[in-house]
């Protein structure tokens, strides 16, 4: 089952380059600093959905974006399970750490964009075979800027989004050496971080 996200994320991410993920921070707190990323100009929020209060943050954030005419997406989906609670928190997409045919079928099933996390050539390879072009690079920061320059021979139409370890510090690293879009979280509580962050949307 093959199921084609691929324009939803070009459009997703066509604004700005980078990406909010914010983990265990509780609804209030992440609300807070979904409105300060979408106040720099970032689109897209990622809530990772691993407890019943992850749950509640992810839905405050959705319906906060959907006030603001933006969407919101769960992270973290392991399984069919999580797809499915994702969908019922207002998820408009989910984002894997790994690769999972089920987790790709279940999102397929109930039309959910589905961003699948590779590390190698033969994930990567995986994920096009069923049609997808975008994928989570991750751990990013480990993987090295020049994964993604590497990974861009043998699959020039791949769009990876690099995620872990990530911050104001090296995205334009990451962003120079071909990663289309780079997750952040701690970065944006850092206001020593706001400026770099703010400039790599501008300069989109």
């Amino acid at each position: 089952m093959v199921y084609d996200s691929n324009g939803w994320f070009d459009t997703a991410f066509a604004p700005a380059p980078l990406m909010l993920i914010l983990r265990g921070l509780g609804a209030r707190r992440s609300v807070e600093l979904s409105e300060r990323g979408w106040g720099l100009g970032i689109g897209i929020v990622e809530v990772p959905l691993q407890t019943d209060a992850d749950a509640d943050a992810l839905r405050a954030v959705v319906a906060a974006a959907a006030a603001r005419g933006l969407v919101a997406g769960a992270g973290t989906i392991v399984d069919a399970a999580g797809v499915r609670r994702a969908a019922e928190c207002g998820a408009a997409f989910t984002v894997a750490p790994g690769t999972d045919p089920e987790v790709l079928d279940e999102s397929a099933r109930l039309g959910v964009p589905h961003l699948p996390g590779v590390a190698t050539p033969s994930e990567v390879q995986a994920v096009q075979r069923r049609g997808l072009r975008w994928a989570k690079a991750f751990p990013a920061a480990r993987l090295g800027s020049a994964w993604f320059r590497d990974m861009h021979g043998p699959f020039p139409d791949m769009r990876f989004v690099a995620t872990g370890g990530m911050s104001a510090h090296n995205a334009a690293e990451f962003l120079a050496a071909g990663a289309r879009v780079v997750a952040v979280g701690s970065a944006i509580e850092d206001e020593a971080q706001i400026p770099a962050l703010a400039a790599l949307v501008r300069d989109r």
